[in-house]
Protein backbone atom coordinates (compact mmCIF):
# COMPACT_ATOMS: atom_id res chain seq x y z
CA UNK A 1 0.00 0.00 0.00
CA UNK A 2 1.17 3.47 -1.14
CA UNK A 3 1.36 6.22 1.41
CA UNK A 4 -0.75 9.43 0.57
CA UNK A 5 1.15 12.32 -1.40
CA UNK A 6 3.95 10.14 -1.83
CA UNK A 7 5.27 9.75 -5.30
CA UNK A 8 6.63 6.48 -6.65
CA UNK A 9 8.62 7.96 -9.23
CA UNK A 10 12.17 8.97 -8.08
CA UNK A 11 12.66 12.71 -8.17
CA UNK A 12 14.76 14.30 -11.18
CA UNK A 13 18.15 15.61 -9.60
CA UNK A 14 18.79 19.16 -9.05
CA UNK A 15 20.79 20.99 -11.41
CA UNK A 16 24.00 23.20 -10.36
CA UNK A 17 23.43 27.09 -9.93
CA UNK A 18 24.41 28.89 -13.44
CA UNK A 19 23.30 32.54 -12.89
CA UNK A 20 21.80 35.13 -10.98
CA UNK A 21 23.39 36.70 -7.39
CA UNK A 22 25.51 35.16 -4.97
CA UNK A 23 24.35 33.56 -2.56
CA UNK A 24 23.73 36.02 0.64
CA UNK A 25 24.20 39.07 -1.73
CA UNK A 26 21.29 41.84 -0.01
CA UNK A 27 18.88 43.13 -2.62
CA UNK A 28 19.82 46.77 -4.10
CA UNK A 29 16.60 48.54 -2.15
CA UNK A 30 18.17 47.24 1.17
CA UNK A 31 21.68 48.26 0.49
CA UNK A 32 20.65 51.54 -0.57
CA UNK A 33 18.11 52.02 2.62
CA UNK A 34 21.20 51.05 5.19
CA UNK A 35 23.23 53.43 3.15
CA UNK A 36 20.76 55.97 3.54
CA UNK A 37 20.13 55.34 7.44
CA UNK A 38 24.10 55.87 7.92
CA UNK A 39 23.91 58.48 6.01
CA UNK A 40 21.84 60.19 8.73
CA UNK A 41 23.91 58.73 11.62
CA UNK A 42 26.68 60.05 10.38
CA UNK A 43 25.25 63.82 9.72
CA UNK A 44 23.56 63.83 12.73
CA UNK A 45 26.03 62.50 15.00
CA UNK A 46 26.21 65.48 17.45
CA UNK A 47 22.30 65.44 17.54
CA UNK A 48 22.11 61.66 18.59
CA UNK A 49 23.83 62.37 21.36
CA UNK A 50 22.48 65.22 22.50
CA UNK A 51 18.95 63.93 21.78
CA UNK A 52 19.74 60.57 24.06
CA UNK A 53 21.32 62.59 26.51
CA UNK A 54 17.72 64.66 26.87
CA UNK A 55 15.79 61.22 27.04
CA UNK A 56 17.96 60.16 29.64
CA UNK A 57 17.87 63.19 31.74
CA UNK A 58 14.75 64.55 30.74
CA UNK A 59 13.97 68.06 29.54
CA UNK A 60 12.38 70.46 31.79
CA UNK A 61 11.36 72.34 28.69
CA UNK A 62 9.46 70.10 27.20
CA UNK A 63 8.58 68.60 30.58
CA UNK A 64 9.77 64.72 29.87
CA UNK A 65 10.83 62.74 32.68
CA UNK A 66 14.58 61.32 32.76
CA UNK A 67 14.27 57.32 31.15
CA UNK A 68 18.23 56.43 30.81
CA UNK A 69 16.54 52.92 30.15
CA UNK A 70 14.79 54.35 26.56
CA UNK A 71 18.03 55.94 25.86
CA UNK A 72 19.97 53.08 26.15
CA UNK A 73 17.13 50.76 23.80
CA UNK A 74 17.60 53.29 21.83
CA UNK A 75 21.43 53.19 21.46
CA UNK A 76 20.94 49.59 21.16
CA UNK A 77 18.96 50.18 17.74
CA UNK A 78 21.03 52.64 16.37
CA UNK A 79 23.99 50.46 17.09
CA UNK A 80 22.21 47.75 14.73
CA UNK A 81 23.13 50.21 11.61
CA UNK A 82 26.42 49.87 12.26
CA UNK A 83 27.36 46.47 13.43
CA UNK A 84 25.29 43.87 12.31
CA UNK A 85 23.55 41.63 14.22
CA UNK A 86 24.87 37.89 14.69
CA UNK A 87 23.26 35.24 14.34
CA UNK A 88 22.90 32.53 16.94
CA UNK A 89 24.53 29.30 16.11
CA UNK A 90 24.38 26.23 18.97
CA UNK A 91 26.48 23.36 18.76
CA UNK A 92 25.18 20.07 19.59
CA UNK A 93 26.42 16.30 19.29
CA UNK A 94 24.98 13.20 18.00
CA UNK A 95 21.40 12.76 18.73
CA UNK A 96 21.30 16.49 19.91
CA UNK A 97 23.14 15.59 23.32
CA UNK A 98 26.96 17.17 24.17
CA UNK A 99 29.31 17.85 21.87
CA UNK A 100 32.43 14.96 22.16
CA UNK A 101 35.76 15.79 21.70
CA UNK A 102 38.29 13.10 21.23
CA UNK A 103 41.77 14.13 21.61
CA UNK A 104 44.28 11.47 20.21
CA UNK A 105 47.90 11.07 21.15
CA UNK A 106 46.87 12.85 24.48
CA UNK A 107 49.35 10.46 26.03
CA UNK A 108 52.04 11.44 24.12
CA UNK A 109 52.40 15.20 24.53
CA UNK A 110 53.05 15.02 28.09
Amino acid sequence: MSEVGQNSQKSPQKRAKTGGRARGTPNKITKDFRDTVTKVLESNADNVGKWLKAVAEGDPVAETKPDPGKALDLLAKLAEYAAPKLARTEHVGDGGGPVRIIASNLDEKL
